[in-house]
């Protein structure tokens, strides 16, 4: 009855709308589940019951690629717990505090490192997170900013980089073409990623901010404990050095997340059958990205545990007082993203993703609008991705029904566009979602309350889809990659001042 319909949208919806007004996401995105439960079973309350409980929760529970993640995540949460704890941060904090002098050198310090951790959205989220929270910290920058700084690092990047997980959830989708090829030729149309980076530059060295987010930064409201998850989302330790011998340096934090990282490519590759002849491009492109990570992150684990006890930090009972600790403060985000995944198996099953698909083949059929394809694209993908969260589910929807309407013809620039628009869509309306993983992952690495992160980044978010929206109608026209960056970058610019401007003038007319 509901099924493939307008109504397959409402669950995300409601959740969605009762999450923003009443801040309280967990109690939100359950509402949200159960009336997906009811519509799936045409409200029979043993139905609903079944649906909600054994295909909603279980059947979550029981994906092995989100087991993958959780297990990622509790590791990353025991490693954070044993850095604190080694004393890494702390020392990481005071090093920081003399090599960085100013505000935006922090905030441009927190960019750089989210940009170059391109490998994973949730291996950005987290350990950005773990790494920069002291420099931040220092120079006053609320948890807002920094929950948004990583966020707008950690998709909009993923999404540019062709060595990574999400290089590779693309190439994935996209039959009867070269995946790969097709995704680098689309990088200079992403617009919505390329504008983000450029926002956050401008807004870091102008030092300027609107909306709630100035209000954050004014007020630092980010810092009231009672803003903030019991316990700590990432695992920091309100106990000081528990279990050390004495304090740590920076290599307590650095040496850890250098071999993270290594560990995390290395599991990742080997997913992808580097090690049985596969080069590395094409093994990042078949890789597990679930599988490699908590591969990774165990090994990391276990050479983090063993370097800490080594140098004579932390005792090995401190390191395993640190992995309960560890998974304790993780379990906000856990909860969130069970609910949140639970939220989209309801979603699914009630044919959101075909409603959708069919809006989008009846636009491409008309020959009258085919140049404002890209932009009617985008547009659809934003609103797929912040209804369900996903942007890999939303690429899967979109790229296979755009390359079967232009032919899989790698020559044609009009199909590379819109295949940007898909891809920035998707991560636009993740960015902008509150049931979004990756949005739930950087309020974790921030240590900021999760409604606060989403009601603050949702403007910035927003300006950039406004203005990327515009630059896709003009690329499809231009159809010239150079020419249309170059257009979007100048419009981003230019909205960004005129903001500045108006709100100079509102502060002077006060």
């Amino acid at each position: 009855m509901f099924e493939g319909t307008i109504w397959s949208l409402l669950p995300p919806v409601i959740a969605i709308a009762l999450a923003l007004i009443t801040k309280e996401v967990y109690s939100s995105l359950f509402i949200g589940i159960l009336a997906g439960g009811l519509l799936y079973s045409g409200f029979n309350l043993v139905g609903t019951l079944n649906h909600v409980v054994i295909d909603g929760f279980i059947g979550s529970l029981a994906d092995s690629w989100n087991v993958g993640i959780l297990i990622f995540l509790v590791i990353l949460g025991a490693m954070v717990q044993i850095m604190n704890r080694a004393g890494g941060s702390a020392a990481f904090g005071r090093w920081a505090a003399v090599h960085v002098k100013s505000k935006a050198g922090a905030q441009l310090a927190t960019m750089a490192i989210g940009i170059l951790i391109f490998i994973d959205d949730y291996f950005n989220c987290l350990t950005v997170g773990s790494v920069m929270r002291p420099l931040t910290d220092k120079h006053d920058i609320s948890r807002a900013k920094l929950a948004y700084l990583i966020d707008a690092t950690a998709a909009p990047v993923c999404i540019i980089a062709p060595i990574s997980s999400w290089a590779a959830a693309v190439t994935g989708f996209v039959d009867g073409a070269d995946g790969l090829t097709l995704f680098i030729k689309a990088i200079p149309y992403n617009f919505y990623a390329l504008l983000t980076i450029v926002m956050m530059i401008t807004l870091s060295v102008t030092n300027f901010d609107y909306g709630p987010m100035k209000k954050a930064e004014l007020e630092k409201s980010s810092y009231d404990p009672s803003q903030m998850p019991d316990p700590s989302m990432t695992g920091a330790s309100e106990i000081p050095n528990k279990g050390s011998f004495r304090d740590g340096k920076v290599i307590h934090l650095i040496f850890p997340i250098i071999v993270l990282i290594v560990c995390c490519v290395i599991g990742m590759i080997y997913t992808g059958g580097y090690f049985e002849g596969e080069s590395f491009v094409n093994a990042f492109a078949n890789s597990d990205a679930s599988v490699g990570l908590a591969n990774g992150s165990l090994v990391a684990l276990l050479i983090t545990m063993i370097f800490c006890i080594a140098t004579r930090t932390i005792s090995f009972k401190g390191c395993m007082e640190a992995i309960p600790d560890g998974f304790k403060a993780m379990v906000p985000a856990i909860l969130i993203l069970t609910f949140a995944w639970t939220l989209n198996s309801m979603t699914s099953s009630l044919g959101a993703k075909e409603y959708v698909a069919g809006i989008v083949e009846g636009f491409a059929s008309n020959e009258a609008i085919m140049n404002l394809l890209p932009a009617i694209i985008f547009l659809i993908g934003c609103g797929l991705a912040f209804a369900t969260g996903t942007s890999w589910g939303t690429f899967g929807i979109l790229i296979p029904i755009v390359v079967f309407v232009f032919g899989g013809n790698m020559d044609n620039t009009l199909m590379i566009i819109a295949i940007s628009a898909c891809m920035a869509g998707a991560v636009c309306g993740d960015h902008c979602s509150p049931i979004s993983d990756t949005t739930i992952m950087a309020s974790a690495g921030a240590e900021c309350n999760h409604i606060t992160h989403v009601s603050t980044q949702l403007p910035y978010a927003l300006t950039v889809a406004a203005v990327s929206f515009v630059s896709y109608i003009i690329a499809g026209f231009v159809r010239s990659a150079f020419a249309s960056v170059a257009i979007a970058i100048v419009l981003m610019v230019a909205t960004l001042l005129v903001i500045k401007g108006s709100q100079k003038k509102s502060a002077q007319a006060q």
